[in-house]
């Protein structure tokens, strides 16, 4: 298949799952944000048609079936990955939303995921794997700007530049000590142990990114609101000032993002979408 018509899929594809992804939904996005949405598809296929052509297995489930906490509950691990064959090489990919710095910076999280998926790959399934990476799917800020301003020459700087792929080393050494991690993380669920990061930690700019912890993480938390440890930083934010949560509570995104929202979904009900009409 030539470039022009795998492009041209893309956008059919693409208008069919954001259309399933509305009426499941119930709201919509503008127009503007749905172009630039798939301006992003169109730019990672761009710079990883390499792998987008050679993928010969997509969204394969991994599972680890049987494993026991140390307070004796059972549970299993389970994954999705994307596997590229070739006559020489066996690759695993998994995909992220996060951006490039902060999986670059945290390079040992990632790869502990990544080696109980080689785990079950290997060890349970006997395929052959030489390599794992992972694909960062936030788009680069940068690049982003570019666009915006129509600047083919920025743009194609910006595409030389960013590299979505990140290689990563997988360890079998590792995995036994990261299904330990997950088996005790179940077992605090069980026991509904909620204990939220001290303030401290919210307070601390996030390795491989300039966004404080409570920005990155605790604004994507819908647990923020009734969390002490983002009272307490709410509260305490800024120049000491108190009595002004009310501004945090009330953070759903930007103007713009709120903004954005708004009409958007103005648009599809004077399209019908919420009364059931087509």
């Amino acid at each position: 298949m030539k470039d022009y018509e795998i492009i041209e899929k893309i956008r059919e594809f693409f208008e069919e799952n954001y259309e399933l992804m509305r009426l499941e939904g119930g709201h919509a996005i503008t127009e503007d944000i749905k172009r630039e949405a798939l301006t992003q598809v169109l730019y990672y296929f761009t710079k990883l048609k390499d792998v987008a052509t050679r993928v010969t297995d997509t969204e394969v489930k991994l599972t680890l079936p049987d494993q026991v906490t140390p307070k004796g509950r059972n549970f299993t691990i389970e994954g999705i990955v994307d596997i590229v064959r070739d006559d020489n090489e066996t690759w695993m990919y998994d995909i992220k939303t996060h951006d490039l710095e902060y999986i670059n910076s945290n390079k040992e999280l990632y790869a502990k995921q990544l080696n109980v998926y080689a785990h079950i790959w290997q060890e349970l399934r006997g395929q052959q794997l030489d390599k794992t990476a992972i694909i960062s799917t936030a788009f680069p800020y940068s690049l982003k700007q570019a666009h915006l301003l129509n600047d083919q020459f920025r743009i194609q700087h910006e595409l030389s530049r960013w590299s979505p792929l990140v290689d990563l080393e997988f360890n079998q050494q590792e995995v036994q000590s990261t299904i330990r991690d997950f088996a005790e993380v179940v077992d605090s669920i069980e026991d509904k142990k909620f204990q939220p990061a001290p303030v401290e930690v919210l307070n601390n700019t996030m390795e491989g990114t300039k966004a404080l912890f409570a920005t990155r993480v605790c604004r994507n938390c819908d647990a923020r609101f009734s969390c002490s440890s983002y009272r307490e930083y709410a509260t305490h934010s800024g120049k000491g000032e108190r009595g002004n949560f009310k501004k945090y509570f009330d953070d759903f995104g930007s103007d713009t993002d709120k903004e954005e929202w708004i009409n958007a979904n103005l648009g599809a009900t004077r399209n019908g979408i919420f009364d059931g009409e087509e």
